[in-house]
């Protein structure tokens, strides 16, 4: 009987703790991703390319939210049959927040809230470039395995202040709000970036995340 009991009690610690694994989820975890974004206009002979590159390493802090950091790059380009107009090189630093929610299975919707903090400058006019701004977004991520996902992002709302500071005269600073990255553009913006959008960033990105 005692024997009987010994293994019982022995389950039943092990059950225990599994369910304590169980319930903490993610909590504990690192994760590693590197988000991409692509978007490209083309008028005429003129073509506009904006392309984004951000290795994301964050953890989480609960079951279901984590917190990270990103540092990448963000190439916007200018191109016409008479030369490159514009080519902005900006380096871009991103602490954000997430949450998850279970949709079915080995899929999740998460919610994002990022601080990217941009700043670089355009080559052909030596045009320096710096931007402050709050985002907002939503987004898909599907778990291939327990240590490896896929994820899809879109932005749904954006807050940016932008300060274009040219080699000879005033700087121009252009305040702006988009939802689901959709905003009134100033004259002067498009034309000193040639191929810029709203917030200097791509609205769709897609990223490969690993969990450690």
């Amino acid at each position: 009987m005692r024997k009987i009991l010994t293994l019982v009690s022995i389950a039943l610690i092990g059950l225990t703790a599994k369910a304590q694994d169980s319930n903490q989820g993610l909590k504990g975890a690192w994760f590693a991703t590197s988000q991409f974004g692509y978007q490209q206009t083309k008028t005429g002979d003129v073509k506009n390319t904006s392309l984004s590159v951000l290795p994301i390493v964050g953890t989480f802090v609960t079951p279901s939210v984590a917190v990270g950091a990103g540092i990448g790059y963000i190439n916007i380009k200018a191109d016409s049959k008479a030369g490159t107009a514009a080519n902005t090189d900006l380096i871009v630093i991103q602490p954000l927040a997430r949450k998850y929610w279970n949709v079915a299975g080995s899929l999740y919707f998460f919610g994002q809230l990022a601080l990217p903090v941009i700043t670089g400058k355009e080559k052909e006019s030596e045009l320096k470039v710096s931007q402050v701004g709050l985002s907002l977004s939503g987004g898909f991520d599907y778990f291939v395995t327990k240590n490896f996902s896929v994820e899809f992002s879109y932005d749904l709302a954006n807050f940016t202040s932008t300060t274009l500071d040219p080699k000879n005269g005033e700087k121009t600073t252009v305040t702006n709000f988009g939802l689901a990255h959709v905003a009134n553009i100033e004259s002067f913006y498009n034309g000193a970036l040639g191929g810029s959008n709203p917030n200097l960033t791509s609205p769709l990105s897609v990223g490969f995340k690993f969990i450690f």
